[in-house]
């Protein structure tokens, strides 16, 4: 992203949040032009031990110090790098930052400029609750069966839902160029809660779009996954034209939603692809203009 097109330019972010959240929006806020700091306690962000190659592509271009915030000299540290801050980050549990003496109203008396993006688990009075991307994702009906989702859903879109936190205490910084606004306008503290991410990525299915009666979530016969010769086909012929051409080249007789939806059409597809290789099912996609995804083995 070029500086022209980078709304963050100019605003200073400090992070004190470990694992994969706080990072992972930290990266989003770098890209979009902010200056990033870091501050890690004496042994690390644990993600930099069980996944280095993560922790470096988070941390690209962000300046990572240490210290202590249970100590005076680590609190030095802290104050030094807050008084030239915009943006605090943080991922503790409330009554962790408290015992820091860093709750939101000593921050905000001591620095009435400073934003704080509070990355919690749960909102408000929950936010003390256990939990992790996996209890969020299931208390949301995320997770259907007895596998693992296959990413970490709540996390990643609960980073994105902080980014756009400190692009909203980015834009009230700036109010004061738009109609004189405040020349010192007063921080804001913002809370981003990851079971609320999980909750807004679940939306598709509480309204029943993913659900099994749904169109996306396995009803349509043009919108599945099919098993093929060697592997698996990813097919999301949803729009009529679409569903018209994979009914032609698999032989099906019409293409509307009631008939994909019947379970003949579903067998019929479904022996369609299963007597096909990847490779012949890469070629129909290409010829026919059609929205599947092979994937080998």
């Amino acid at each position: 992203m070029t500086r022209s097109f980078a709304p963050l330019h100019g605003i200073r972010i400090l992070s004190l949040a470990l694992n994969l959240p706080g990072p992972a929006a930290l990266m989003r806020c770098r890209r979009l032009g902010a200056t990033c700091a870091k501050l890690e306690p004496p042994g690390g962000d644990p993600m930099g031990h069980y996944n280095p190659g993560a922790y470096a592509q988070l941390h690209e271009g962000v300046k990572v110090m240490q210290a202590d915030l249970k100590t005076s000299e680590g609190q030095q540290v802290l104050q030094r790098e807050l008084a030239r801050t915009d943006v605090l980050l943080t991922s503790f549990r409330p009554s962790a930052f408290a015992k820091l003496g860093l709750a939101w109203k000593e921050l905000h008396s001591r620095y009435p400029g400073l934003s704080q993006v509070a990355i919690v688990g749960a909102p408000g009075a929950r936010a003390e609750e256990p939990g992790h991307d996996l209890t969020y994702l299931a208390e949301q009906g995320l997770v259907p069966g007895m596998e693992l989702p296959a990413t970490l859903y709540a996390d990643m879109g609960g980073s994105l839902m902080a980014s756009e936190a400190v692009l909203q205490a980015a834009l009230r910084k700036h109010e004061r160029y738009a109609g004189g606004g405040d020349p010192h306008p007063e921080g804001l503290y913002l809370e981003v809660a990851l079971s609320e991410a999980a909750a807004y990525l679940a939306l598709p299915r509480r309204w029943g779009l993913t659900q099994p009666s749904g169109s996306v979530g396995g009803a349509h016969a043009g919108y599945a996954v099919y098993a093929c010769q060697d592997g698996r086909a990813a097919v999301a012929a949803l729009e009529p034209h679409f569903a018209a051409r994979l009914c032609e080249a698999a032989g099906v007789a019409g293409d509307d939603v009631k008939r994909m939806a019947s379970a003949a059409t579903h067998e019929a597809v479904a022996a369609f692809f299963a007597a096909r290789t990847c490779e012949e099912l890469d070629r129909l996609a290409a010829e026919r203009d059609l929205p599947i995804h092979t994937m080998r083995g």
